[in-house]
């Protein structure tokens, strides 16, 4: 059955999440100051991408609402507990920076202008409508996709398949029509791939490894996969 539609990630997917949020939280203690604890900006910068990445996934998990794992990012990174109104504060500063710095990553436009007239496109981000559609709308892309479906908004996040289905749904296609592109093999690929759509990883990195997904290492090799490209190790796959 051929593919009808690519469902897209955003964060470190189609827009360089990690390294805004690294350049923004440089800026940020550029002006604040290095808190202490910390022998470095970049011991700092290293912890905080660790913290937001316990706190986000307890978000995912239901633990914490939006707005509580940013507020507790900001207190295991400061090492100290902050009133509400002033993590959210302190975190609204760092943001500021952080969203000076956002960016697409350099193969986004171009995939999406070669696949525009093959497939159709939406969005399913494990993040809140209200930050992705402006972060999509700010960065030109938001009338590329049909529709953005996030988890703050749904109630279930990726990888539980409702959350796949659901966007599927918004589309009115069946997930066997339906690709999903992410760059976490497990919240992603093997996600989506439980849920029936074809998943594939977008492994920027070059991790590697995980030979039961389907895995590409950079946005331009896509177009090729989903016309059964040989040379992604996928004859047909995805005809």
């Amino acid at each position: 059955m051929p593919i009808r539609a690519v469902l897209w990630d955003i964060d470190d997917t189609i827009f360089d999440y990690s390294g805004a949020d690294r350049a923004g939280m440089r800026e940020h203690l550029g002006r604040e100051g290095l808190p202490e604890g910390y022998d470095s900006v970049e011991h700092a910068l290293d912890v905080w991408k660790a913290v937001t990445d316990v706190q986000w996934a307890r978000f995912a998990a239901g633990e914490l609402d939006f707005q509580g794992q940013r507020r507790e990012r900001v207190h295991a990174f400061l090492g100290r507990v902050l009133s509400d109104a002033e993590a959210d504060e302190w975190f609204a500063r760092h943001a500021a920076h952080y969203e000076a710095a956002w960016s697409l990553f350099p193969d986004t436009v171009p995939v999406l202008d070669r696949l525009a007239g093959s497939f159709r496109h939406a969005v399913l981000s494990n993040s809140s409508i209200h930050n992705q559609d402006r972060k999509l709308r700010t960065l030109g892309v938001r009338d590329r996709f049909e529709v953005v479906v996030c988890a703050v908004e749904l109630g279930i996040s990726k990888p539980a398949a409702g959350a796949f289905h659901a966007a599927c749904e918004a589309m009115a296609l069946d997930p066997r029509d339906v690709v999903y592109v992410g760059d976490e093999p497990d919240i992603d690929a093997a996600g989506a791939t439980a849920a029936g759509l074809r998943g594939i990883w977008l492994d920027r990195t070059g991790r590697g490894g995980r030979p039961e997904l389907v895995r590409i290492t950079a946005l331009d090799q896509l177009p090729g996969l989903l016309v059964g490209d040989t040379r992604f190790g996928a004859p047909d796959t995805f005809r």
